[in-house]
Order: structure tokens, then sequence, then C-alpha cells
């Protein structure tokens, strides 16, 4: 029988966001005190502690929103804003008793595994050295604000910013203000300073798709029946998931449905944007889902306004107090916000991960990220993945997807300790097939038919999306199949460490 040390493994999860939460209560949840939580912030929340822009909300309904083992059935509006988020995971970090496991500012400088020990040895950026049998990455993909550089952008003498770095102390009334980016971060917080600017100035690449958000605050006895009847607010959650999975075949160029979202989208354009110049700069040329598709119920009103206007020329570049476009255009500009997303392929860079034989994981993925499900990547045992490469979704909420990921995990540490083993490493085999299927799979979805979005490298290869349905991920990672990994003998006081190959 395995020791009572050898079933508690010590395990260290990087990040506090969603999917090192749900790591750390499922840890709690199965009698597992030994983990660690390293988080370089002085505040758990990830992305939700990072972008605290004015108007940040989620992109998925509330109720979907949260871990389904810990339902909200208060939320104030059907699409929850950042600090109610923000608050539901410093809830469930004190339900749980997550807090004195977080190790806040300690930010992950490499990790390496020592294979004769079969521990992962992490080092901090301060330069101490952690110890722990399994190493789990909750960084996800959306931690690491991308900015254009552009020429003169240091002789502007006016203030700049990214996004996901609002700077809360600059008033922007009365201000010119100019946003490069147009995407998701940029619909929410345009129509919330756009009043209060002297103008804005909206730089757009290329359009986006967008339709309605029809966001609406729950009411008081919505809120009584959902606390009151458990039941009602499960059936409310899974109808909710129902509904957005009936989008996903829109992803994989089902026709009708894509030519009815179009329809959908470019009737809400029409509605809300009466000037037929503005409607032709706002029209994607691109199918529908081909880049992230956006919700709004005032993006497209702001626009309408007379202090703003959208800029479709590509930026030449930035002078002492404002832009210059390509075809001759001068934008005046106080203050520059940076609305332009996330080094979302480079994954856990700048950390370095090193596993067997030396093997160091920036340079395996040097052709792009991939790994088994998502979750585990062949030469680096004990190591694993939330929120990792092509498990992003367009269609529904991420948390289900943290939620089977989780559960694949713990499902490995039970067979750990089930078998006294010292690790396990997918085969690469294993690893290789499933990427070419799913590459395979991706290159016939409508996320290959554009050249640039953030679900895909420069070179073309979609990185961050799942290639099917929740369903169909859920079917996968319900349980771990251990024949589909390299299994390590744990070393006894006698012998040499023996691995084995199941």
């Amino acid at each position: 029988m395995p020791s009572r040390e050898h079933s508690r493994p010590r395990v260290a999860i990087v990040g506090s966001g969603f999917g090192g939460l749900c790591m750390a209560i499922q840890l709690k949840r199965a009698g597992i005190d030994s983990f660690t939580i390293l988080e370089k912030a002085d505040r758990l929340g990830g992305t939700w502690r990072d972008n605290s822009y004015p108007g940040a909300a989620c992109d998925s309904p509330a109720f979907a929103y949260c871990f389904s083992f810990e339902q909200k059935t208060d939320w104030s509006r059907k699409w929850s804003p950042q600090p109610e988020i923000l608050g539901y995971m410093e809830h469930c970090a004190r339900k749980y008793d997550l807090l004195p496991h977080i190790r806040f500012g300690t930010e992950v400088a490499d990790a390496r595994f020592d294979a004769d020990a079969g521990v992962w040895r992490v080092r901090t950026a301060a330069g101490e050295t952690i110890e722990a049998e399994v190493l789990v990455s909750g960084v996800g993909q959306l931690n690491r604000p991308s900015a254009p550089d552009l020429p003169g952008l240091a002789r502007f003498r006016g203030v700049s910013f990214h996004s996901a770095r609002w700077r809360h102390d600059v008033d922007l009334a009365g201000k010119n203000v100019a946003v490069i980016g147009n995407a998701a971060s940029a619909i929410q917080f345009v129509p919330q300073i756009a009043p209060a600017v002297k103008r804005l100035s909206v730089f757009q690449r290329s359009a986006n798709w967008m339709i309605a958000r029809n966001d609406r605050a729950y009411s008081e006895r919505e809120k009584r029946l959902f606390a009151r009847f458990p039941l009602l607010a499960r059936l409310h959650r899974w109808w909710l998931w129902f509904t957005y999975e009936q989008r996903f075949p829109v992803f994989r160029q089902n026709r009708p449905m894509s030519w009815l979202i179009t329809r959908v989208a470019e009737r809400n354009m029409r509605e809300c944007v009466p000037d037929a110049a503005l409607q032709r700069a706002l029209r994607p040329d691109y199918p529908i889902g081909a880049k992230r598709i956006l919700i709004s119920d005032d993006y497209y009103q702001a626009l309408g306004r007379k202090n703003v206007e959208v800029v479709t020329g590509a930026i030449e570049r930035v002078t002492e107090d404002g832009i210059v476009t390509r075809d001759g255009g001068s934008v005046p500009a106080d203050v520059i916000i940076f609305a332009t997303g996330f080094e979302s392929t480079a994954f856990l860079v700048p950390m370095r991960i090193e596993g067997l034989e030396g093997r160091v994981l920036e340079e395996v993925w040097k052709d792009g990220a991939e790994a088994y499900l998502g979750i585990s990547v062949a030469g680096f045992p004990n190591f694993f993945m939330l929120y990792g490469p092509n498990t992003n979704l367009g269609h529904n909420s991420i948390i289900f997807m943290i939620e089977c990921q989780v559960r694949y995990i713990m499902d490995c540490l039970r067979a750990l300790a089930e078998r006294d083993l010292a690790w396990l490493d997918v085969r690469g085999d294993v690893m290789r097939r499933y990427n070419e299927r799913l590459q395979a799979i991706l290159a016939r979805s409508v996320w290959a038919k554009v050249g640039k979005s953030w679900y895909k490298r420069a070179d073309g290869r979609i990185t961050n999306n799942w290639s099917g349905s929740t369903v169909a991920y859920w079917w996968r990672t319900r349980r771990a199949d251990l024949g589909l990994y390299r299994l390590g003998a744990r070393a006894r006081e006698s012998d040499a460490v023996v691995a084995k190959v199941a």
C-alpha cells in the first residue's frame, strides 16, 4: 500500500486565476493540503484582477461563469461585471480556506524536473527554490498584454497605457483620447469614456462581427427564487450552456447557422448605426466566427457620438502630440490607450520549463504550442496545464473547460497514489497523433479563413482554440487513460529510479 506521504504529493500551482483556484479547491475537497499557489501579484484573480478598465465585464453569461460546485445565485446582472467576478473568486478562496496556501508576490522564473528525485524544482524570481512532485500551470492564455512597437511612441508627451493596465489616476475628462484597437476590451470601455472626453479616435485595423448582448439586471425576486431553489439555478445554468452550445456549428462553417447569425449581426449594426459610410467601415470582410464574435449593447451607439470617430487608416508614426496615419491624416492625442489584446500564443513565456533530458518547453514549442488535451506535454512528467494550448472556446464558458481539465488532473493524481508511482508522462506518439488530427480539423474550421487573429500564430497555426464541442472535450477528459502515459516507478531506498514503459 502506498504510504500517506506518497498518497499526498506536494503540488505547486502557478497562478491564482480561475484555473489555479479550481485546482486548489478540488485538492482540498480530496483531502490534499500539501499544495502551494504561487502568485506573482499581491492579490488573487488573474485576468479579472488585471483588467479593471471602465465597463469590464464577462462575455459569458454570469450563471455559467462560476464553478458548477459553487453556484452563485445572486448575480446582479445577466452578464457579470469585473468587480463582481473578482469578489466571487475571493469568496471561493475564503470559503475553501485557500488563502493560507497562496504565496503572493512570488513570481516563477523557471522550473526543472529532477528525474532521479522525481520532483520539480521551481525557482522564483527572488532566487528561492521550491520542490513539488506535481507542477500545475494556471496562468492561462490571457496574462501578458500585447502592444505594438509604434515608431515615435517614445517621443509622445502624453500618457499611454494598455487597457489591461488601466491608469485609474489619469483623468480623461476633456482630453483627446486615441484608442488603438477595437475588439473585446475596447467595445466595453469606449462607451464608458466617450461622454467625458473631448475627442475620441478609435483606430480600427479590421472590423469585428458583433451581436447584441441584451444585458439586464436580475430582479430581487429572481435572486430569491434561485437562492431558495438550487435546482432552478442549476437548470438555468445548464439551459444557458445548451443555448450557447448550439452556436458551435458556426465554427465548422455550417452554412444555415452562419447565414442566420450573420443576418442577425448585420441587422443589429444597421439599427444602431444610421450613417451609411460608418456602416461600410464596420462591416467585416471575413466570415462570421473567423475572429472572436463580440457582444455589446452600446458600442455602436458610442461610435455615433459627435465627438467619436473611427479611423481606418494604418498608423505610420506617433508624434509628440498625436498620431499620423499612412494616408496623411493627423489625429491629436493627449492619451493613447492600447486595446490590443494579449500575447496569447506564447503561453508560459517568460517562465522556463525544463523536462526530461534537458528539454526546454519553449524550444519544444518553437513551431507552436501543443499538448495532449491541452493538459500534458510529452517529456515533462507530472506537469499539467489549465487553459493550455487548443482549449479556448469561441462559443461557451471557459469555466466548463477548466473543470474538465481539473477533473482529469485529479484522476492522474489518484493514479500516482494508487499505483505508488513517481511520475507519469504522456507518450510522444500519443501527443503527436492527437495534435495531427486536431490541426487537420482546425484547418477546415472558419478560424482558418482569416489571416490574423489572436487564436493563431503568425505562420497560421491555430494554437488556442479547441476543435470540437464542449461535450466532445468533456468526453475526452472524463478519465485519464494511463495506457497513453509512460509510468515512472517510485525509487526504493535500496534501488535507483527505474523507469518502465506501460
